[in-house]
């Protein structure tokens, strides 16, 4: 599948039957997510184990997502089920209230009062409604409604330019990473992150729980989004999501689209992975077609360089969920047509101290002024493809290796295509790589005559120990 781009999906109540996961594999999900905001850990087991019975039957690779939920900041219960808030009346939010009703409401986030104070803007139900804080009085806080409508049942609270308190981790999402760890998921997204410490306590937690999983940082503060502190979480974690959602929310929806070209463009200076999300294919919840508007969101996001792009509703409770993966490859196919080569100019005023990395761009530039078909990584870890991914070349990386987890990683990195070969070990160099050129072939990504670019290292099968690269036709006596 020649895409570049990869393609998220969430898994919900249309999504997870067999069958439909089946198809949305073959349309050409590459990572399935599971937001942890919704079943228990019996459910999230049988749904990883529905994954990988598609993704076998079909012969793809296909990673797993774990998505936290991250702390409520919630607006509690109402008594009729909703309120309607009429602009320029009063309201209360009050953190002792048990049901809710024209007049008050609870909170699911209790420290709320504590947080705020006269002045401050709070943005309910992702901005639809918008209040202004008058005072602060015990746990109730008195409010202005400056923007009405209805607000019904446990709608969401921001704070315009951010600054509430809520930790990233609550005391779910700790017990959440153990059954992430159990499951073997190979992505966990922490969300709400406002600092490097929530990346390295997700990392922390999951490796003390036995998992392996690559940390997601999803960006949807205003905190997270401050130059230093962006630099520090993508130095804490494997890769970002740019969370549009929520950090539309509190930075302002006009702000968005050049923050989100500003934190992919970073993050892969950074070498580390980028999914866009939210809202993408909204319209094919209901709508087998995506609207003219959405079709450039997508085009956008895989032209600015993301290495995936996201599902939400879309996949989980939409009518289309098939038919929604089916557009998005298509969009993301026909997007990546016009992303221009220019891997000469990224080298000038770039330095490498690894010699794994330099190997990795060494091979970059040996493919594309050769007209390699292709590059191919015998990686175990995935490092070395993930470094050659950052930067365009035109030419496919495939990562061959023979762990399960390192496939399913790799295959969320933009223009890498992972397979599975058979152990390394006990293999010299030149044996391996007569090998690895049989993988290629049998696979039909290579024919006689083309040239390939190797990359391995020696001893074989060390981590880390990308150090040899090696230039072959296909189908000479190398």
């Amino acid at each position: 599948m020649q895409r570049h781009t990869k393609i998220v999906a969430t898994l919900g109540p249309s999504s997870n039957d067999a069958e439909t996961l089946e198809r949305m594999v073959l349309a050409g999900v590459d990572v399935v997510r599971m937001n942890f905001s919704h079943g228990t850990p019996e459910d999230h087991k049988k749904r990883a184990d529905l994954v990988r019975q598609a993704a076998a039957k079909v012969g793809r690779n296909v990673g797993i997502l774990g998505d936290l939920q991250g702390p409520k900041i919630r607006v509690g219960k109402f008594e009729k089920g909703k309120t309607t808030l009429e602009k320029g009346g009063k309201f209360i939010l009050d953190a002792a209230c048990q049901l809710g009703n024209d007049e008050r409401v609870g909170l699911d986030y209790k420290e709320l009062p504590r947080d705020v104070s006269p002045g401050v803007t709070l943005l309910l139900d992702d901005g639809r409604v918008v209040l202004e804080v008058e005072k602060v009085k015990g746990s109730e806080v008195h409010c202005k409604v400056i923007v009405g409508g209805d607000l019904s049942n446990n709608k969401g609270i921001n704070q315009k330019g951010g600054g509430l308190t809520a930790p990233a981790l609550t005391a779910k999402d700790m017990d959440d990473i153990k059954t992430a760890a159990e499951i073997g998921v190979d992505f966990l997204a922490v969300s709400f992150p406002k600092s490097a410490a929530d990346m390295y306590m997700a990392k922390t937690l999951m490796r003390a729980a036995g998992g392996h999983a690559l940390t997601i940082a999803k960006i949807e503060r205003t905190e997270a989004v401050e130059p230093t502190v962006l630099e520090e979480i993508l130095n804490a974690c494997d890769g970002i999501m740019v969370a549009r959602g929520d950090l539309a929310v509190e930075v302002g929806e006009a702000a968005v689209p050049a923050l989100q070209k500003r934190m992919i463009r970073k993050a892969r200076e950074m070498n580390k992975l980028t999914i866009t999300a939210t809202q993408m294919m909204e319209s094919m919840i209901s709508s087998p077609i995506p609207t003219r508007a959405e079709v450039s969101d997508v085009a956008n996001a895989v032209l600015d360089g993301t290495d995936a792009v996201m599902l939400s509703a879309e996949s989980a409770a939409g009518k289309f969920p098939v038919e929604t993966v089916e557009a998005m490859a298509r969009i993301a196919t026909e997007a990546e047509k016009f992303n221009p080569i220019t891997l000469d100019q990224h080298f000038l005023d770039r330095t490498f101290s690894r010699i794994d990395q330099s190997i990795a761009m060494a091979a970059l530039l040996t493919a594309h002024h050769l007209g390699a078909k292709a590059i191919a990584a015998l990686t175990q870890s995935g490092s070395t493809a993930l470094w050659m991914s950052r930067l365009n070349s035109g030419v496919p990386i495939y990562a061959l290796t023979p762990d399960p987890e390192t496939v399913r990683k790799t295959a969320l990195m933009r223009e890498v295509y992972p397979i599975l070969t058979a152990a390394q070990t006990n293999m010299d160099r030149d044996r391996l790589l007569r090998e690895a050129e049989k993988v290629l072939v049998k696979a039909k990504v290579v024919e006689a005559g083309d040239i390939v670019v190797f990359t391995v290292g020696d001893p074989i099968g060390q981590q880390g120990g990308t150090n040899s690269l090696k230039v072959v036709r296909i189908g000479e006596n190398n």
